[in-house]
């Protein structure tokens, strides 16, 4: 189902999620994660909402974080699946660590939570023309 406006609004919480101020902010991450929020992160671990909670917002630097090929297969009315590719960027610009991910993502009386995110290692690839 292509829905640009469905995108539009995951890709921006998705993205959202990638910022240092997000990510150490206790209350805002409790409100974009789900409470039966799961992770397979890239490492191979599993993290549960309670995990991020706890572990994000101590990161005393995130990494930046450059994303993009974002798609949406909306899967109902209440749930989203978004994939895109990213990869960190170090202090010259140039991005290392690439990555598939993957969210799916649930619409709630509060607005959209992300129920389950999976990282996957790939190889690198071009960053797209801006």
């Amino acid at each position: 189902m292509d829905n640009p406006s469905l995108l539009s609004t995951l890709r921006e919480l998705e993205c959202e999620l990638h910022q240092p101020e997000c990510r150490r902010n206790r209350e805002r991450l409790a409100q974009l994660l789900a409470p039966d929020f799961m992770e397979f992160g890239r490492s191979g671990a599993t993290y549960t909402r309670d995990d991020e909670l706890m572990l994000l917002p101590s990161d005393p630097e995130p990494p930046q974080v450059y994303a993009q090929d974002f798609a949406v297969n909306q899967l109902s009315d209440a749930i989203a699946l978004l994939t895109y590719r990213a990869a960190h960027v170090n202090p010259s610009g140039e991005l290392f660590r690439y990555t598939n991910r993957s969210s799916i993502w649930r619409l709630e009386s509060s607005g959209w939570q992300m129920v389950f995110h999976q990282g996957t290692p790939t190889s690198p690839f071009d960053q797209a023309a801006i």
